[in-house]
Order: structure tokens, then C-alpha cells, then sequence
């Protein structure tokens, strides 16, 4: 009877405490000794006789578990020979205890990249960095902290990480580079100094803090290891030029603009036409370049920038500017846009 009455006093002190202890998302801290008390009264010949008590504690085992998360879900594009291209991650400590957490960022070779494209080049100069309180929190900037691991990572606490690399030069649009970012938990308690790896408890449960792993399956990284992974990609985006030059003639002292020829006297136009295929990135500050012949004399003020092409032909639009040094005509244009042409035309007369 002892015993019964025991084990129900045991049922309804735990469900009072439990009704009592709101919920958190990784649950009681491990570690935690929890302790209730049963009590049973009871009477002899309707006399009250002495309570009877029986107590009961166990320690809260360790739950390691964390994750890994591409922040924006789509690939990161780059430009060829950009410094400090960003991935950015998330990770977050989803155990029931402080812990440190290892970080590793890695390259895939060849396949499939995440969003799509196939991996066909590898970034170089390859550093992780954590997001600071100053600057600009969630965006990387020059606030932020190089590190290679996190110091004591509190439960339920998600941090942003930025994967940053250097793109070689040289690459065409469409390239890829495949980028993974791996946490691995360590032991926490000591600020300032990695911790150790953690172990998980073999065999049955023990009195003490017992450890079991409870992460899933990442990127690359395998079903309850103490890792978690998430990737991204790096996918280069870069304009490609094409440039033709063709010339006409405008007129000549004698048949002025009606069938004119190329005789001595005749106004000669050039046209610069600057390309930029489709389906890249937009081309800045063109600057153009074109030395005029020996054989002909620059017209003064007749520099034309930003036209545009039709048909492959020079339409006779712009605006004025540009510049003449003898014997460069020069000029730059702001933008052109992927998929657009836009030129730089000017005249000389045939000496």
C-alpha cells in the first residue's frame, strides 16, 4: 500500500509542476537536478499518526542539437575578380546548454550546386565572420568579427555568419562555385578558449549529465553527429563586349551629301559600336578610345556618346561630349545595359 500510494503522490506533484513550468523551445536546462517529494498521511483507529515522505531526483541529460540555415535561398551573384563576395548563414543553438560550435567552410568540386547551377570553379581567400551589434547587423561591413569558432552560444539563439571569398578574374557568365558552411558543437562553460569535442553517453543512462546527440542530416554532414551544414553558391555575372567600327561618307566639296565620294575635302563619320550580350550583367564606365590617321583632320565639336544601334547600323543619335587630344578622340559611356548597344561616332576631313 506504501508503495501505491507513494507512486501517486510522485504522479501528482510531477503534474503540478509541470502545469506550473512554462514551455521553452529546447526545454530544461541540462544539468538541472529535479526533485519532488511524495507524503502520506494516514490514521489508526481515527487517530492520526505520523506523515510518511519519500523524495526523488534525477539529472536532466544534454540534448545537442543545431542547425544551419542559408539565409536568402537564392545564389549569390559576383562579378570576375570581386573581393569579399558574401554567402550569409545562419546558425543557431537549438540545444538545451551553452555551447561552443566549430565552424568549417568548404568548397564542392564538380556536381550540382544548390540553386541549380554546376559547379564549375572554386572562389579563393576563404574566411567566416561573424555579424556584430555595431555596423550594420545583417549585412556584413567592416564591424564584423573574423572567427573560426563561436564562444558560448546560449540556447535558442540564432546568429548570422558571413562566408566571404575573393572570385578569380576571367570568368564568363554563368560560372559557379559551390560553398558549405559546417557547425560542430564543442563544450561550452569556459568564455575565451574552444571547447573540447563533445562525446555522446553510450550504454544506459547514468546518474550524471548524460549527452545525446540530437541534429540532423546537413549538406555534408551525417543524421545525429553534433554537425549541422547548410550551402550556397557563388554564380558569376559579368558583361561581354563586343565591339565593331565602320565608317561613311557624309559629303565632298562636290557633291556635297548627294552620292558623295572619298576624295580629298570629304567629311569621313566613324562610328564606335560597343555591344554587351544578353543575359549578363550591366557594363560601367565604357571608356573609348580611337586614334585618328594621319591622312585626316578631326572636326572640332563633332563627338557624339550614347547613341544607339539598329539593324547593326549607327543611328545618327547621341548626345555631344567626349574629348580630342590629338590624335585620340575619347569618350565614355555610364552604362550599357545587358542585351543593348550604344556607340561613340565622330567625323574628320580627308586631307
Amino acid at each position: 500500500m506504501t508503495s501505491m500510494l507513494n507512486y501517486m503522490g510522485l504522479g501528482m506533484v510531477a503534474c503540478a509542476s509541470i502545469a506550473a513550468t512554462p514551455a521553452y523551445a529546447n526545454g530544461t536546462t541540462a544539468g538541472t537536478s529535479i526533485t519532488n517529494t511524495a507524503t502520506v498521511d494516514y490514521q489508526v483507529g481515527g487517530v492520526a499518526q505520523g506523515q510518511q515522505s519519500a523524495s526523488n531526483s534525477f539529472v536532466v541529460d544534454r540534448r545537442v542539437n543545431l542547425l544551419v540555415e542559408e539565409v536568402g535561398n537564392a545564389t549569390t551573384e559576383v562579378a570576375p575578380g570581386q573581393t569579399s563576395a558574401v554567402t550569409t548563414f545562419q546558425l543557431t543553438n537549438s540545444s538545451n546548454e551553452i555551447l561552443d560550435f566549430l565552424l568549417t567552410a568548404s568548397q564542392i568540386t564538380g556536381g550540382v550546386a544548390t540553386h541549380g547551377g554546376t559547379d564549375t570553379f572554386n572562389a579563393s581567400n576563404i574566411r567566416i565572420y561573424r555579424d556584430a551589434a555595431t555596423g550594420t547587423p545583417g549585412s556584413y561591413d567592416v564591424a564584423d568579427v573574423l572567427v573560426t569558432y563561436i564562444d558560448e552560444l546560449a540556447t535558442d539563439t540564432p546568429i548570422r555568419l558571413f562566408v566571404v571569398a575573393d572570385i578569380p578574374a576571367g570568368l564568363p557568365t554563368g560560372a559557379v562555385a559551390g560553398i558549405q558552411l559546417r557547425a560542430t558543437a564543442l563544450e561550452g562553460g569556459t568564455a575565451g578558449t574552444q571547447g573540447a569535442a563533445v562525446t555522446q553517453t553510450a550504454g544506459a543512462n547514468t546518474a550524471a549529465k548524460d549527452t545525446v546527440f540530437a541534429d540532423g542530416v546537413g549538406v555534408n554532414d551525417a543524421n545525429r553527429d553534433a554537425s549541422h551544414s547548410d550551402a550556397d553558391d557563388y554564380t558569376v555575372k559579368t558583361a561581354t563586349l563586343t565591339v565593331t567600327k565602320s565608317s561613311r561618307v557624309v559629303s565632298d566639296p562636290f557633291n556635297g551629301t548627294t552620292n558623295p565620294k572619298l576624295i580629298p575635302g570629304a567629311t569621313v563619320e566613324y562610328c564606335i559600336a560597343v555591344a554587351n550580350a544578353a543575359g549578363g550583367a550591366d557594363a560601367t564606365s565604357v571608356a573609348i578610345n580611337d586614334s585618328v590617321p594621319g591622312q585626316l583632320a578631326f572636326v572640332a565639336g563633332s563627338i557624339r556618346l550614347n547613341g544607339t544601334v539598329t539593324g547593326g547600323t549607327c543611328n545618327a543619335d547621341g548626345t555631344t561630349g567626349g574629348s580630342y587630344a590629338a590624335p585620340v578622340v575619347s569618350g565614355t559611356i555610364a552604362t550599357i545595359a545587358a542585351g543593348a548597344a550604344r556607340t561613340l561616332i565622330f567625323q574628320a576631313l580627308v586631307n
